[in-house]
């Protein structure tokens, strides 16, 4: 459902994502981890159709996100770390106007946009505009969103900042209803007991290339470790150095 074949984004001599190449399955949870600058959020943007590749191709359902984009971006739901919506909409406005970007037919907006609104507890916002909304709020709009109208594919960059703990809850229950259903999740996050709990698969960046994927144990195995998820991320992308930096506190 979400495919990469070598994709690369260079930006003067800098390479962000080095030749990159993965696929996530229909039903399949895929989490991107790596530390900053690692070049995670480049590859949403590339996913997205935010950023042209400077080489290889990324396809959505099949569709190129370059050549094919707006059959791919139909398919597409995109929650980025930090969510932009039109601030004077009201959020109910803004629901709706995903709503016609996206075909949905005007019976499912009417029955859909307050049963969402409840869901999120913003039934009492929904006539307010978006820019008097705090930045939970703000995301918690997104996640309605995507719910309306039901991508193939679903894009995740730190998808749960500043949610409260109910919010948070509601969103990882979300994740796992969508995938039950046949939806392909890219999750980036440097939560990593949410990625371990969450993730069927993980990849691990680092300086823009992929250095370790699997399964939470096959990635254990990879980092000849037996602890969490944890202790394999920091075998794999530099623990020796973390211990290192300790020695000075």
């Amino acid at each position: 459902m979400i495919e990469l074949q070598g994709l690369t984004k260079r930006f003067g001599g800098l390479v962000a994502v080095d030749s990159l190449t993965l696929e996530v399955r229909p039903g399949e949870v895929y989490g991107f981890l790596g530390p900053n600058g690692a070049g995670k959020t480049t590859t949403v943007k590339l996913l997205s159709g935010l950023l042209q590749p400077t080489s290889g191709t990324a396809r959505i359902a099949g569709f190129d996100i370059v050549t094919d984009t707006l059959e791919a971006k139909r398919r597409l739901g995109l929650v980025p770390d930090e969510p932009f919506v039109y601030p004077k909409l009201t959020g109910a406005e803004f629901l709706r106007f995903v709503g016609d970007l996206h075909s949905v037919d005007e019976a499912r907006q009417r029955r859909r946009i307050p049963e969402l609104l409840e869901m999120f507890e913003l039934q009492d916002r929904g006539g307010e505009l978006v820019e008097a909304y705090s930045h939970g709020m703000r995301q918690k709009l997104v996640l309605a969103s995507i719910l309306l109208h039901e991508p193939k594919a679903l894009l995740l960059d730190e998808p749960l900042v500043g949610l409260d703990p109910k919010s948070a809850r509601l969103a990882k229950e979300i994740f796992r209803t969508l995938a039950s259903r046949g939806c392909a999740i890219f999750m980036c996050t440097h939560v990593l007991d949410i990625a371990e709990r969450l993730c069927d698969r993980i990849g691990i960046m680092i300086g823009g290339r992929l250095k370790a994927a699997g399964t939470v144990e096959e990635l254990r195995r990879q980092a000849s470790c037996e602890g969490s998820l944890e202790d394999a991320f920091l075998s794999l992308t530099g623990g020796s150095e973390v211990a290192a930096l300790l020695r000075h506190l």
